[in-house]
């Protein structure tokens, strides 16, 4: 009987634990954690942190699951070192676990800014559900809060505090917001209509520094401006959890690189998710730790499958607006699109062409034909009999199908 080993209970760990069980009924899953949490949606966070969802609103799999598909659940605790030639791993507590076959599904830790002051009480990052409480009950005693990242974290987490009263400053690093996933006038319209919901950005600007004082924080601008806040959120990207590196020796450079599938070169160690590189790329997207999950628990379990990649697809609400981006977003507007802006509806379209096959879309305020749009771009469809008729309001998106 195999005994399979999951260092990580998120959506890649998870994932694979679903693989391994549809092919291996029998075999022994263990699953550990840091947290002391069932695995949950982290996207959801900035909606607990508003107070509108509650913990097991966002609950992915609850304890039934683990017991109905017996996978052996370790919470709180946190496994320090891998001993790859005796197939085992140590826990904090001293206790060791053997394996037969292994993952490491770690993650990925928020990128602290290597700046003074970024590590003072009161400066926050928001990663897990212990963070979001951190961050609720300071906010509690605050008025106003500065967001560094105008990513998609960023802003959500900065609507979260919005929505619980508090004045929020956005300082990007970029010139516009969601600069992953939005184009230079998609995003402007955004900008445009979060200003109207009361943020305040600063684009192109980087922090020099954030001074505390007995009432809070000066973040100081390398321009020279100084924004007075109570409470920080450093909102700037996620980089792998390669603690465990230090007892495996891992080629490492964006991630822990990996092939096809999800191997890590050492007999029996797989890794996927946030904690990866594979073909020189990291996602650090939820769709890629979720295939990647399933590529790796499959292998490990005997049923070669081999990972090709993700498309980047982003269906979500910033503030409370829909966006989709998938693909080639062309922010440099060096590709054919075809581009649909109506500043009265405050909708922006935008569909990205390659030789007559759509390679990318920004959708926001207007998600029409999100799921066959997605569905060409993923198939490579050509769309040369109907691209005049592709930016009509009217247009018939079955066609794409």
């Amino acid at each position: 009987m195999t005994t399979y080993l999951i260092i990580g209970n998120g959506v890649a760990g998870n994932s694979a634990a679903e693989s391994i069980r549809k092919i291996d009924s029998q075999g022994n899953i263990l699953m550990f954690s840091r947290e002391k949490y069932y695995f949950y949606y982290v996207p959801a966070l900035p909606e607990y942190l508003a107070g509108r969802k509650q913990v097991k609103d966002f609950t992915i799999h609850n304890e039934k699951w683990y017991d109905q598909n017996r996978i052996e659940l370790h919470l709180a605790t946190e496994i320090v070192e891998v001993e790859a030639p005796q197939k085992a791993v140590v826990a904090k507590s001293g206790r060791r676990f053997p394996y037969d076959q292994l993952l490491l599904a770690c993650g990925g830790n928020s990128f602290l800014l290597p700046i003074p002051g970024s590590q003072s009480p009161g400066v926050y990052t928001l990663r897990t559900i212990e963070d979001t409480e951190r961050i609720r009950r300071r906010a509690q005693q605050c008025q106003k809060a500065v967001v560094i990242g105008g990513g998609l974290l960023g802003l959500e987490a900065g609507n979260g505090l919005r929505q619980v009263g508090l004045e929020v400053s956005v300082v990007e690093f970029f010139p516009r917001l969601l600069p992953r996933q939005m184009d230079v006038a998609g995003a402007a319209l955004l900008k445009s209509q979060m200003e109207e919901m009361g943020f305040r950005f600063f684009l192109g600007a980087k922090i020099q520094e954030i001074i505390p004082e007995k009432d809070g924080f000066w973040v100081c601008l390398e321009g020279g401006e100084r924004l007075k806040t109570e409470m920080v959120l450093i909102s700037a990207g996620v980089r792998p959890e390669v603690a465990l590196k230090k007892s495996l020796d891992l080629q490492v450079d964006q991630g822990v690189k990996v092939d096809d599938g999800m191997r890590t070169g050492l007999e029996g160690i797989f890794a996927a998710g946030d904690l990866v590189e594979h073909r020189g790329r990291y996602y650090g997207i939820w769709p890629a730790s979720m295939e990647q999950g399933r590529v790796a628990g499959s292998n490990m379990a005997g049923q070669e499958l081999r990972y090709q990649g993700t498309v980047p697809a982003n269906a979500l609400k910033v503030a409370g607006i829909d966006l989709v981006a998938a693909g080639e977003i062309d922010s440099e507007a060096k590709m054919e699109a075809i581009v649909m802006k109506d500043e009265a509806r405050r909708t922006y379209r935008k569909l990205v062409l390659k030789d007559n096959v759509i390679v990318g879309a920004i959708l926001l305020g207007d998600t029409r034909g999100n799921d066959e749009i997605q569905k060409a771009i993923q198939l490579q469809k050509d769309v040369s009999a109907f691209k005049g008729s592709l930016g009509s309001q009217t247009f018939d998106f079955s066609k794409l199908k």
